[in-house]
Order: C-alpha cells, then sequence, then structure tokens
C-alpha cells in the first residue's frame, strides 16, 4: 500500500460537480492499494496516518497531530500511486490491486482509519472521476508506504 499524506488548511472532493466531501484542516490523503496488500500492511499504514505528528507547535517544530490540532481526514482512493513508468510512455498498473479487491482493501483500510479516528474522516467515491481541490499547507507532503 502507498499513501501520499499532504497536510492541508482545507480539501474537497466533488463528483459530476457536486461537492460530496470536505475537510478544514488536516490530512488530504491518497491511497493505492497494490498487489498482495494484507490486513496487516493496511493496520500499519493506517495507525502510522493517524499518529503522524506533521503539524507545527509554538516553536515551529513538527510535533503536534490530528488529535491537538482538531484536524481531520479525507481519504481518496487513487491506484495510479503504483503506475510503474520505467519503460516507455504509457504507465502500467500491473502493480495495483485489481478493481474489486482494491475497493474491498480500501472500505477496509476507511475502517482502520475510523477506528482510529472517530467521526473525524470522510472519502471520496471509489472508482468515480473526481476533482480533488486542496491547499496544502506548508507545503508539507509525506509519503507512507509499506511493502
Amino acid at each position: 500500500m502507498k499513501a501520499v499524506v499532504q497536510r492541508v488548511s482545507r480539501a474537497s472532493v466533488s463528483v459530476a460537480g457536486k461537492e460530496i466531501s470536505r475537510i478544514e484542516r488536516g490530512y488530504l490523503v491518497l491511497a493505492g492499494v497494490g498487489r498482495g496488500d494484507s490486513e496487516e500492511t493496511l493496520a500499519w499504514v493506517a495507525h502510522k496516518i493517524a499518529s503522524l505528528r506533521i503539524f507545527e507547535d509554538e516553536s515551529g517544530r513538527m510535533s503536534l497531530g490530528l488529535d491537538a490540532v482538531g484536524g481531520d481526514l479525507l481519504v481518496v482512493s487513487q491506484f495510479t500511486l503504483h503506475a510503474d513508468v520505467r519503460r516507455g510512455t504509457r504507465p502500467s498498473f500491473d502493480a495495483s490491486a485489481p478493481p474489486d479487491e482494491a475497493q474491498r482493501l480500501f472500505g477496509r483500510f476507511v475502517e482502520l482509519l475510523e477506528a482510529e479516528l472517530p467521526g473525524r474522516v470522510v472519502t471520496g467515491e471509489f472508482g468515480a472521476m473526481m476533482e480533488v481541490s486542496l491547499v496544502n499547507d506548508g507545503p508539507v507532503t509525506i509519503i507512507v508506504e509499506r511493502e
């Protein structure tokens, strides 16, 4: 599983011109489920994201987490994180989990995040063409990956 975590002052997802999810301060998480990802992998990545301390304290150090700042998560499935462009110019997505498996595992990933951050997790729409808007705060972008 690969996840790109962006610290945001606000983020939203729209489908077909209609906003379906929005957060203010928090993390936008782009999550890609890969072939062979296990429950253990999902749990590790979910816990790591929920535990990240990437908000600045009064001295300017990144030491505050979501709880400390009252932040939320917007989680968006993004299979293209597993794109392989080492050969040619058209990406290969062979490392991405098949759609049915990815949808099931992504749903489980969201459940694990919700268990760590009750009432503070919203999502995009799996498999939909989404418009994701964000204001990256910093900018701060962290890649969380467990192979």
